[in-house]
């Protein structure tokens, strides 16, 4: 027994001899956690180290926007309280970002997006109190570098301007014109070609429309935006699949 047992002992030290390096190298790089966040406890594994570096050092101007960027990511995936207080941590973090370095598109960006995400979570009625913040970070994006990000931030005013009721500044030619203008940017874009499908839709452009929803399931997706891309293609699938069936 005792031969087993020190048999069991010697072959988990050499487990962690060559695995436990790599293991704690990956916990303590955010990135790596991040890379993974298709797993919701991997993404606010990386959120804690990124808050926990930003509150180590309130300067820290990466750690800031990533949370951000994160949060964006997990809070739509959450129930629907702890949802909008994930977003509002991220609005806070995107905003240090801006505060921070004012002429990088990162905070500015992420800010944005956060705000978008609240704001849908609320519906039109409330949520039309974010919009002129939404618009204002974004346009400062595009001042700062229009093709931040294969060209998003048009493509997030194309959706603004969609989503936007007409009296209060939203226009469909407008947000066409946007996500046209993305395409520029980024031609697969999986995210743009299915904003613009409903956007052409709304405008009773119903062949085109159909057409871009085949373009974004057809879309290659980006590595960087893989587990994003691969649940609007699954968006697309079905919004073709329900008007495939009303004809």
């Amino acid at each position: 027994m005792e031969r087993v047992t020190r048999h069991i002992f010697t072959a988990w030290v050499a487990v962690l001899l060559l695995a436990g390096p790599r293991a704690l190298a990956a916990a303590d790089d955010p990135d790596a956690l991040y890379r993974q966040r298709a797993d919701l406890t991997r993404a606010r594994e990386a959120v804690a180290v990124w808050e926990a570096r930003l509150k180590s050092n309130p300067r820290d101007f990466e750690s800031a926007w990533k949370i951000a960027r994160a949060t964006y990511w997990i809070g739509p995936h959450e129930e629907r309280d702890a949802g909008r207080l994930t977003l509002e941590r991220g609005i806070a973090a995107g905003q240090q970002a801006a505060t921070m370095a004012p002429n990088r598109p990162e905070g500015h960006f992420w800010t944005a997006a956060n705000m978008g995400a609240l704001a849908e979570s609320y519906g039109i009625r409330q949520g039309l109190r974010y919009r002129g913040a939404i618009k204002d970070n974004l346009e400062r994006v595009l001042r700062i570098d229009p093709a931040f990000q294969k060209g998003s931030t048009y493509s997030a005013l194309g959706r603004w301007y969609h989503r936007v009721p007409g009296l209060f500044g939203g226009s469909e030619a407008k947000s066409e014109e946007y996500l046209r203008k993305a395409l520029t940017y980024n031609p697969d874009g999986i995210l743009v070609h299915l904003y613009l499908a409903e956007t052409l839709f709304e405008r009773d452009k119903d062949a085109e429309g159909t057409e871009e929803l085949r373009r974004a399931i057809a879309g290659p997706r980006d590595p960087d935006f893989e587990p994003e891309e691969r649940e609007m293609q699954a968006k697309a699938s079905v919004e073709l699949s329900r008007r495939s069936k009303t004809r």
